[in-house]
Parts: structure tokens; C-alpha cells; sequence
């Protein structure tokens, strides 16, 4: 790796440290965490919006699961709850500890997801919640995250809305033509990075696509939702009617769904399941009935399979 990567890894490594330097506060962390599940709060709702995308892949209780860049322990733990068997990694070993002292993982090892240790096809499959923009050459993350699963992975990531949008795509081109720094000058955090040291990578659909078939792999399924609502106004407030913010969230979430079923906008959040072997005729129609949209990619013909 370059020294920036170098340095961008090594900043994740000791962020949580940084933010929470002693064990009370990484105690009480993931205290809040459980109580916002127990207690029907907003900020366990949006998570679980994400973390249900995965359900179709769950019916077998007896597949394996690897999360990566779980922090917390919280993604695993998901997995965990329903009596799969899952193991959560995190390139921070601070809370993953925590987080099995509290009963919501078992397993844990700290990994770098450029270059995982464990062997081909471990896990049947991996999931890589909001952690794909943290990585400094995400794309070679996802080749690790393949190399490990046996049937597929689940990316979970905040969406790249110029890559769905051709208006966008159109002004930018248009403003190209004349500066490249115009956008730039408009859209503020068109490069942007993060405090913790790495660039924001969105997800893109056709890059996801292009990564899959390049590669010689049989099928991807995409859904998008709009789920991106935390602010600091949804500490404490519950997941229900009783919420004048829940309320809002409602609202605003069904107009967001309305404009992104007319195409109008692209969902805020985009789920990839990218799949190395053709799933069973089962999964498929149960991603379906979810709502996800099946891609079959064409065989490379000049090479023999």
C-alpha cells in the first residue's frame, strides 16, 4: 500500500480509541445501543431498515456470515440474534470485545479488508454495511470480501446520485466544458472526506455491475431504499406515532419513496448482493418478493469456463 492508504487505515485503527478512550464510555455505547433495540427507538429503526435487506438470505439458519467494518459488533449481531453463526470484523479491535461481553456476538477477529486472513470460500456470505465508503481502495475490498464467501456479498452503502441521475450527469458535462472547478464551487462536498481520514466513496450501481461481470460472476440483485434520516433529534425518540420526529421521518420518507418509484430521484441507500454462484430458484424469488431487482450477466464467450 501507498502511504496514504497506509495512513488512512491507520487513522480507522485508532479512531474509536480516540472517541472513546476509556471503558465506561465504550460500555455505555453499546448500552445505548441495546436500549434504542429494546426500546423501539429511531435509531435502531433506521438501522434496521438495512439490516432487513439481508432477511431473504437468512432463511437457511445453517449459512455462515463474515461482517466487515463493524465497528460495534452491531451488524453481526443482527445475524447472531437469529442463531446463524456469524463472525464480526472490524480493522478497530476497540469494541468488538465490548460488544461479546454484552452477549451480542460470539466471534470477532480484527481484520483489514484489503487483505482478510481468512481462507477461500470460509463464509457463505459476507456483509459490508456503510463501511464501503470508509475503505481507502474499496473496490479491492470488494474482491477480498468474494475471495472469502462461498455464495455472495451484501454491500449496504449511501448511493452515488449522479450515476443515477442523467440531468446531473448532463449539468455536470454541460460545466465541464467550460471549468472543471464550477461543480465543485456548487456542489461542496462533491470530493469529500471524512474526519477519520478517507475519501467517501458512494456506491454506484453500474461500477457494481461492471466489477461482477468483469469478473466472470452469474448474477447480482439491487434494491434501494430511503432510510438516511438520523439527526441529533432522534436520540431518545421512539420508532412509533407517540413521535412528533417519527412523524416527520414518515412523511418525509413516503414522499421520498413516491419521487424514487417515479424515477425521479434515486434512493438514498443501495443494497448490492453481488453472488458468485447462481442462487437457489428460492433466494431468487424471495429477493424478488422484497422488492430487489435480479441481474443475470452473460458468460464471457472467449473464455472457457
Amino acid at each position: 500500500m501507498t502511504s496514504t492508504e497506509e495512513k488512512s487505515y491507520a487513522a480507522h485503527a485508532r479512531w474509536f480509541e480516540k472517541c472513546f478512550p476509556d471503558q465506561n464510555t465504550q460500555d455505555d455505547t453499546i448500552r445505548r445501543w441495546i436500549e434504542d433495540k429494546e426500546g423501539g427507538y429511531i435509531n435502531y429503526w433506521i438501522h434496521q431498515q438495512m439490516f432487513g435487506l439481508a432477511d431473504p438470505l437468512c432463511e437457511d439458519l445453517a449459512k455462515t456470515w463474515l461482517t466487515v467494518g463493524d465497528g460495534y459488533g452491531t451488524d453481526a449481531s443482527y445475524f447472531f440474534e437469529k442463531g446463524m453463526e456469524v463472525t464480526a470484523t472490524d480493522i478497530s479491535g476497540t469494541f468488538l470485545p465490548v460488544a461479546r461481553s454484552f452477549r451480542l456476538i460470539d466471534k470477532f477477529s480484527v481484520e483489514n479488508v484489503e487483505k482478510l486472513s481468512f481462507q477461500n470460500d470460509s463464509f457463505d456470505y459476507v456483509f459490508c454495511k456503510e463501511s464501503y465508503h470508509h475503505f481507502p481502495r474499496p473496490q479491492m475490498g470488494v474482491y477480498e470480501m468474494l475471495r472469502v464467501a462461498r455464495e455472495g456479498i451484501v454491500i449496504i452503502e449511501p448511493q452515488d446520485p449522479i450515476s443515477k441521475m442523467p440531468l446531473l450527469l448532463g449539468l455536470r458535462n454541460l460545466a465541464d466544458r467550460f471549468d472543471t472547478g464550477m461543480l465543485r464551487r456548487l456542489w461542496k462536498n462533491q470530493y469529500s472526506f471524512e474526519e477519520v481520514g478517507n475519501y467517501v466513496s458512494k456506491l454506484s450501481f453500474r461500477e457494481m455491475e461492471k466489477l461482477a461481470n468483469g469478473i466472470g460472476l452469474p448474477a447480482m440483485a439491487v434494491k434501494g431504499v430511503n432510510c438516511n434520516f438520523y439527526t441529533p433529534a432522534v436520540i431518545g425518540s421512539k420508532a412509533d406515532n407517540s413521535s412528533p420526529v417519527f412523524r416527520k421521518i414518515k412523511r418525509r420518507k413516503r414522499m421520498l419513496d413516491l419521487l424514487s418509484s417515479w424515477s425521479l430521484i434515486p434512493e438514498q441507500v443501495l443494497c448490492v448482493m453481488i453472488f458468485k454462484k447462481n442462487p437457489a430458484e428460492a433466494v431468487r424469488q424471495r429477493l424478488k418478493k422484497a422488492g430487489f431487482r435480479f441481474y443475470d450477466f452473460p458468460a464471457n464467450p472467449y473464455l472457457v469456463r
